[in-house]
């Protein structure tokens, strides 16, 4: 899948105003800089768990945890994840820059208005399962939306008995059954059983530099 872009990129992309279709898209943001082989294997593990008819590879315009410094510009980050995404069951967007927002619990707002009979998961590295309470509005934006966990080398035991994993603790689910039902009380969360990639865009970034 990765490394074998759509002959027509823009006919499976998301449009800025939306539209009605009924789907369940998986949603993996982050700076993607670059993107990576990693990236595309989360993102295959998540179609194939929980049966997703798309992940879109949701390159950010800055993500304020984040410093600027050594930040590519967004267009090259864009064009690497464009690069390892298929352009059918997966995507690369700029559609958060499109909706003018940083933030992934204002993100998601715009997003569900949009796009009101889509089903969205948050996915997410275990690693930034750990920084989750350092997200602004993080418990109200995991109470609307489901959440899908993938293993980080060195991060999955913490993430599981951290914060987060403890705030949630009672919605857990398993992969397989994320979207079969939804809780009155908030949205489910799952760990979604996957290879562990060590690979990470900062060890891309130092070897390019070496």
């Amino acid at each position: 899948m990765a490394g074998r872009p759509s002959r027509e990129p823009g006919r499976f992309a998301p449009g800025r105003f939306g539209d009605r279709r009924r789907r369940r898209i998986g949603l993996l943001g982050g700076s993607f800089n670059p993107a990576h082989h990693g990236h595309a294997h989360v993102a295959r593990a998540a179609l194939r768990s929980l049966r997703l008819d798309q992940v879109w590879l949701m390159v950010s315009p800055g993500n304020p945890l984040k410093p600027a410094r050594g930040m590519a510009p967004f267009a090259e980050r864009l064009e690497s994840a464009r690069r390892v995404a298929d352009g059918v069951r997966v995507i690369a967007t700029d559609i958060e820059a499109k909706l003018g927002s940083r933030y992934t619990h204002r993100t998601l707002e715009l997003l569900r208005q949009r796009f009101p009979r889509t089903e969205f998961v948050l996915i997410l590295g275990a690693d930034n399962l750990t920084q989750l309470p350092r997200w602004r509005r993080w418990r109200q934006m995991t109470h609307h939306t489901p959440l899908a966990v993938l293993p980080r080398p060195g991060y999955s035991r913490a993430a599981l008995r951290g914060r987060a994993a403890s705030a949630m603790r009672h919605r857990r689910r398993r992969a397989t059954s994320l979207l079969a039902s939804r809780e009155t009380a908030g949205a489910p969360w799952c760990f979604v059983p996957a290879a562990e990639r060590a690979i990470s865009a900062t060890q891309i970034r130092a070897a390019s530099r070496g």
